[in-house]
């Protein structure tokens, strides 16, 4: 704790650890003994009416069209959901400091301050400072430290494998992948869902769903290698089926099979390397969270985070900081008496700043959404989003024929949205969500500022509301160990925010998929039809003329 006093006003900082008892004990004690005019908390509006049992305030659906609001709230929930293991283990509620401080303050009739940034805009800040890698990083520390890695791993193989598979169709004949090897992954691929469905059915009133899946895969995956594949017992099958289908199962399958390899690695050496749950456990296990009040350690723990993400740490840390030094310099040239019950990992920056206010950063400088760097994700989404443009723009000026034209486009608009309504409706959304996303899902695909999963979100929004105390609700879920998977996933979907975050990734995932594939496999179809790939330049040449042509005589 450090006194800080300029003319008539002073502040008292107490930095505390949010999951310590003593903490608690030592924020009542200090309030007692100093009586000040003003007890000021590292609270804002929200998170102080749902500390009093109020209701937080619901996602307006239309933040969620001007996107990363639900990657905000993933990141919200990440740093929630440690601090939640952590008052878990030691028996403490998160925020208990908080609350103590504000019970103690109205027990002897002391104004309150609420001197910390809204913690929307502070998550805004958080992930628009973020890098590409360090988002990266976060968003897989989360799904591996709350899922099970094999689970992790099956979904993440499953989305390299759709994208690679288009690859092995296209350029795979290059690499003496032909018909015939596609055929004989093709029976296996047969096979294996012949042999997964029955293991499926017949493990039932045996396994729980956990093993089930397991048993079905393992042995569903042995007889398409070996019966499938090696023998090529479905070589009658196959042999029915046209050259496209082949090309494309086979080469999907083999996607999905590298994928899911290279998935499998992944996980396994996270597991090795600690990122698993159980780890963080173990972690959690050996912390002294005493110590978390120590200046040399919480200086080691900020520093740690910065190593980690040094844009988040800008916006967690430093922003913060400066923010609620400036509301407690003001309380103090106002001639109060201020005890400020903040975060030890808060008190060494504050504390330099009511030293020297003059460094202070302005205030506007604090709030609103940063201008980060050149947008280079936005520049390359712009230039794929013209090429398409230039592309249908250029046949249509062609001889190419609005027949073909209007074939391509109509299988373009039909294959995102089947795949993006599909997969948002399997992981929960309602049918006017699920077809409001595939229904935009065509133009969103090729758009960098839109994304399927906003819209299908904002139809979610306007049946279930979503807020932070959902977050609250996860962690519970989590931290049951005993609980059943198949129960599990099934709690989980019943929490509004889980099934946001899914849905909205399902429909871009889907979006994404289908446009994949569209480029694989269909638009290579259409590419015959017009003479194949030199047939498609010289229509393009030909368009350009005939632009050009145009455009002169309009001149």
């Amino acid at each position: 704790m450090s006194k800080e006093a300029t003319g008539e006003g002073r502040v008292r900082v107490v930095g505390t650890a949010h999951v310590s008892e003593d903490s608690v004990r030592e924020v009542e004690d200090v309030v007692a003994e100093e009586r000040p005019d003003v007890v000021a908390v590292e609270l804002d509006e929200g998170r102080y009416r749902q500390m009093k049992g109020g209701a937080p305030d619901d996602i307006e659906p239309g933040d969620l069209l001007r996107g990363n609001t639900v990657f905000q709230f993933i990141a919200y929930w990440m740093l929630s959901y440690v601090q939640a293991q952590l008052g878990e283990k030691f028996d403490v509620e998160p925020g208990a400091d908080m609350l103590a401080a504000v019970e103690t303050a109205e027990k002897f009739g002391i104004d309150v301050a609420l001197v910390d940034r809204d913690i929307n805009e502070t998550m805004r800040r958080f992930w628009s400072q973020m890098s590409l890698i360090e988002k990266l990083k976060m968003v897989g520390g989360l799904a591996f430290g709350l899922g099970d890695s094999r689970g992790v791993g099956i979904v993440i193989g499953l989305i390299i494998g759709l994208l690679v598979g288009p690859l092995v169709g296209l350029f795979g004949g290059s690499f003496g992948i032909g018909l015939p090897i596609l055929s004989r992954i093709t029976g296996g691929a047969v096979v294996l869902a012949a042999v997964a469905a029955v293991l499926w059915v017949v493990s039932a009133p045996f396994l729980d769903t956990e093993n089930r899946i397991l048993v079905a895969l393992g042995g569903g995956t042995a007889a398409g290698i070996i019966g499938g594949f090696g023998l090529g017992l479905a070589a009658p099958l196959i042999a029915g089926l046209s050259s496209f289908a082949v090309r494309t199962v086979g080469s999907l399958t083999l996607g999905v099979g590298v994928g899911l390899l290279l998935a499998g690695l992944a996980a396994t050496l996270a597991t090795a390397f600690g990122m698993g749950p159980d780890d963080d456990v173990e972690e959690i296990e050996e912390l002294d969270i005493d110590s978390m009040t120590d200046t040399d350690v919480v200086s080691a723990m900020m520093e740690e985070f910065r190593e980690f993400s040094p844009g988040g740490a800008q916006a967690l840390i430093d922003e913060r900081d400066a923010y609620i030094a400036h509301r407690l310099v003001a309380l103090r040239q106002s001639g109060h008496h201020v005890v400020a019950v903040v975060g030890a990992g808060h008190r060494e920056g504050i504390e330099r700043y009511l030293k020297y206010p003059e460094r202070l950063p302005p205030m506007d400088s604090l709030t609103g959404t940063p201008s980060s760097g050149l947008p280079w994700a936005k520049i390359v989404g712009t230039g794929i989003s013209a090429a398409v443009v230039v592309f249908f723009g250029l046949l249509t000026l062609s001889t190419a024929g609005n027949d073909t034209l209007i074939r391509l486009f109509g299988a373009w608009f039909l294959i995102n949205g089947a795949f993006a309504a599909g997969l948002a409706k399997a992981l929960g959304a309602r049918w006017p969500s699920a077809l409001v996303g595939g229904a935009v899902a065509w133009m969103t695909s090729i758009n960098p500022f839109l994304a399927p999963g906003w819209f299908t979100g904002y139809m979610e929004l306007q049946y279930d509301p979503v807020n932070i105390s959902d977050i609250s609700r996860l962690n519970e879920l989590l931290a049951d160990e005993e609980a059943p998977l198949g129960e599990l996933v099934s709690d989980l979907f019943d929490v509004p925010l889980f099934r946001l975050i899914m849905v909205v990734a399902a429909t871009n995932i889907g979006s994404i998929v289908a446009s994949a594939l569209f480029i694989g496999y269909v638009l290579p179809l259409f590419a015959l039809d017009l003479g194949g790939p030199q047939g498609i330049i010289n229509l393009m040449f030909e368009g350009a003329q005939n632009g050009w042509n145009i455009l002169i005589s309009l001149l």
